[in-house]
C-alpha cells in the first residue's frame, strides 16, 4: 500500500549526497531514507520522477534587507562606496510606510524562493515614525509564501548628531529598541528544530549604535537564548570609525561589548587581519559572506580560505538589493565561486564548496544545523533544478554545471516536505500582480522623498 504522506523524490540527474543516487524519501517534513542506486525504498511511497533534476538541500540566505528592493540601481546610490551610499539613500528609507515593506518583503521572498532558497534572514534595522509593526509585517509575507524566515530585528540609535552615520529621522531610543525586541522575541520567536520562523536581534553597525546598546542587546538576546547579528568589518571606512571613536579596531570593539561566542553570526567579514582571523575560530563565530554586494560597493576581499582554515564557518548571503539588485542565492553561488578564485587561486575555491556556504555554512551561521543538507533526519527542504538551457548544454558534471554555468531558477522547491514552487512557479502566487503592485510603491517613496 502506497503510503501517501511519503514521497520518493526517485532517480535524480544528480544529486548533493552520498549513497542517494536512487533518490530521497521524505516524510512528515523530514528525510527518512537515502536510497542508493539500483534500490527501492522500504515501504512504498508517492513517486516525483527527478531523473531531469540536480537536487540540493535548500539553499540559505544569511543576510538580507528586504525592504531594499524599493530602490533598486537609484540614480542617487551609484558609483558610490559604502558610507556615502548609506547616506544617500538614508533619507529615501526613511520614507518607507507598511504598505511598502509588505510588498517589498514579498517580492524579495518570491525572488529567494524560485533561486531555491528556503530559509532567508532578514536584517531589518529602519523603524521610521509608522513603522513600529515592521517585524510582524515581514513574519507575515513570509507566512504567506511559505518559506523559512530568520528575521532580525535591527536597530540604529546613533545619529548623525551623536557621531553617527545615518540621520535623526531613523534612529529610536534605546529603550524603544530594547521593549520592541522582546516583543518580537515573545510573538514571533519558534525555538527547535522545523521551526519556520525565528527572531535574532541585531544591532545594525559600529557606526549606527552605542556601545550600551550593543551590550544591552546582548544580555536580552542571551536571556531568551536567541542568536545575534551586525555588520562588521565591512570596509575600512568602518575600521577608521572604529579607531577614531572606540580606540578600537572591529572584532576588538565587538569583544568590549560581550559579543563573543557561537551565539554571532557577522554579515561581510572583508577587514579582518590574520591574528584576528585565528580569534574568531577561537570564538565560534560565523560570517556571511556576501560577494556581488561587496564587489558593487567596491568594500573588498571576504577571505574566506582563509577563515574556513581557522574553524570559521562561513555563510552565504545575497544582502540588500539596493546593493545587489536582486535576491538570487543561486547565482550569488557562483559568484562566491569566482571571486574566491580569484582572491584565493583555482584550487581555493570548488563548485562543491559554493554549494556548501549556501547549505551548510549558512545553516551554521543561523543555528539552524538541521538544514542545509540531505541526511537521514534532516528537514526535508530541497531545491530541484533542471539543466534544459542552453547554457548546460554539453556539461559533463550535473552538479558543476549548477555552479559554473550559472543556474538561476529552480523548478522545484520543498520546504518541510511541502512543495512551494512547481514548474518553476510560486504555488498560490500572482507574481505579475505582485510586480505591478511593488514596481508602484517603489515609485511611490521615490515621490515621497522627492517631496519631503
Amino acid at each position: 500500500m502506497i503510503d501517501s504522506s511519503a514521497i520518493w523524490i526517485k532517480n535524480p540527474l544528480s544529486i548533493a549526497a552520498d549513497d542517494a543516487s536512487g533518490g530521497i524519501v521524505v516524510r512528515e517534513g523530514r528525510i527518512i531514507d537515502l536510497i542508493e542506486s539500483g534500490k527501492t525504498p522500504t515501504a512504498e511511497a508517492e513517486i516525483f520522477d527527478a531523473s531531469e533534476h540536480v537536487v540540493l538541500p535548500g539553499l540559505i540566505n544569511a543576510h538580507h534587507h528586504f525592504y531594499q528592493t524599493l530602490t533598486r540601481s537609484c540614480d542617487h546610490g551609484l558609483n558610490k562606496g559604502l558610507f556615502d551610499w548609506l547616506k544617500s539613500l538614508y533619507p529615501i528609507w526613511a520614507q518607507l510606510e507598511p504598505e511598502m515593506l509588505s510588498l517589498a518583503s514579498k517580492l524579495a521572498v518570491a525572488e529567494l524562493l524560485l533561486s531555491g532558497c528556503t530559509l532567508s534572514s532578514d536584517h531589518h534595522y529602519l523603524f521610521p515614525s509608522g513603522m513600529e509593526e515592521a517585524i510582524g509585517i515581514q513574519v507575515a509575507a513570509g507566512e504567506e509564501l511559505g518559506i523559512r524566515l530568520m528575521i532580525t530585528r535591527g536597530s540604529m540609535s546613533l545619529g548623525s548628531e551623536e557621531g553617527g552615520l545615518p540621520p535623526q529621522s531613523v534612529v529610536q531610543s534605546e529603550e524603544a529598541i530594547l521593549l520592541d525586541s522582546e516583543q518580537a522575541i515573545n510573538r514571533f520567536h519558534q525555538a527547535g528544530k522545523g521551526s519556520m520562523c525565528q527572531i535574532a536581534l541585531a544591532p545594525c553597525s559600529p557606526f549606527s549604535v552605542s556601545r550600551d546598546l550593543m551590550r544591552s542587546t546582548a544580555e536580552l538576546a542571551r536571556r531568551h537564548d536567541v542568536r545575534l547579528h551586525t555588520h562588521l568589518a565591512e570596509t575600512k571606512d568602518e575600521t577608521h570609525f572604529c579607531l577614531d571613536r572606540f580606540g578600537l579596531r572591529p572584532l576588538d570593539y565587538l569583544e568590549s561589548c560581550d559579543w563573543i561566542g557561537d551565539d554571532v553570526w557577522l554579515a561581510h567579514g572583508i577587514d579582518f587581519n590574520a591574528d584576528e582571523i585565528i580569534r574568531l575560530g577561537q570564538y565560534g563565530i560565523s560570517i556571511c559572506h556576501c560577494p556581488t554586494s561587496n564587489m558593487m560597493l567596491g568594500s573588498g576581499f571576504c577571505p574566506v580560505s582563509e577563515l574556513e582554515e581557522a574553524g570559521v564557518a562561513v555563510g552565504l548571503g545575497v544582502d540588500g538589493s539596493a546593493s545587489n539588485d536582486c535576491s538570487n542565492l543561486a547565482q550569488e553561488m557562483r559568484q562566491a565561486w569566482l571571486l574566491g578564485r580569484l582572491h584565493s587561486g583555482p584550487d581555493s575555491m570548488t563548485h562543491s564548496d559554493a554549494i556548501r556556504l549556501a547549505t551548510e555554512g549558512s545553516a551554521a551561521c543561523l543555528g539552524r544545523k538541521e538544514l542545509g543538507k540531505i541526511e537521514v533526519g534532516a528537514r526535508a527542504d530541497l531545491s530541484l533544478y533542471r539543466l534544459d538551457e542552453l547554457r548546460f548544454s554539453g556539461a559533463e558534471n550535473p552538479l558543476a554545471a549548477i555552479v559554473q554555468s550559472g543556474v538561476s531558477r529552480a523548478d522545484r522547491v520543498m520546504i518541510e516536505g511541502e512543495w512551494r514552487v512547481s514548474s518553476g512557479e510560486i504555488i498560490g502566487i500572482d507574481l505579475e500582480q505582485l510586480r505591478h503592485q511593488h514596481d508602484r510603491a517603489a515609485k511611490k517613496l521615490m515621490s515621497k522623498y522627492y517631496l519631503s
